[in-house]
């Protein structure tokens, strides 16, 4: 199993992006469009790979991952990313600060109690009333990576929602019905979270 925290890992990510076919038709367009539409604002990335949504999220958004070398590359690309060491000793580090977090294609890659502890690490960054969208793989994405733990569905996505103290509020399956998920490799589930306001 690779590692996604080595160098081969952004190599596959890089590979897998910039294949021509993918540019010339522009494939990410109806992704795009689903994270536009969220109405994220401010968003903070976690799992931001590459930076392929960066380029989507609102002025200011900004990347984290822990692999180093996809910091490098997103950052070459031209996209505002940390690694994890540098967010934690970062400024833009403050509680309630963005209006929104995109965590994509990365809960897959951990077991629950990760997940769990990983979404808790950062929540106090959320603002009250912010919204969290994730996306994991269906069935036939999710075999397609070696580096994938435990798979998710929209049911799961909710639990952890719930779990960390989030309120779900809407699941789906994109781009097609849930049906396809099991042929199609880009068949997404998504969840929609918000965090509660603050009681007075």
């Amino acid at each position: 199993m690779q590692d996604t925290t080595e160098a081969d890992y952004t190599a596959r990510l890089r590979a897998k992006q910039d294949v021509w076919w993918k540019r010339a038709l522009h494939v990410q367009a109806p992704y795009q469009w689903n994270i536009r539409r969220q109405g994220l604002g401010r968003t903070l990335e976690i799992g931001c790979g590459i930076g392929r949504n960066l380029a989507t999220l609102a002025a200011g958004s900004v990347g984290v991952d822990h692999n180093v070398e996809s910091i490098e590359e997103a950052r070459s690309r031209g996209y505002a990313a940390l690694t994890v060491a540098e967010w934690e000793a970062s400024d833009l580090r403050v509680p309630d600060a963005f209006d929104g977090f995109l965590v994509a294609h990365v809960i897959e890659h951990m077991d629950a109690s990760q997940a769990r502890a990983m979404m808790n690490d950062y929540l106090p960054y959320l603002r009250p009333g912010g919204r969290v969208l994730f996306v994991c793989p269906q069935e036939r994405g999710y075999d397609s990576d070696p580096t994938h733990v435990e798979f998710v569905d929209g049911e799961a996505l909710c639990s952890l929602a719930a779990d960390v103290g989030l309120v779900p509020q809407r699941s789906y399956s994109f781009p097609f019905p849930r049906f396809t998920g099991k042929a199609f490799i880009y068949n997404e589930f998504c969840v929609v979270a918000t965090k509660p306001l603050k009681v007075p």
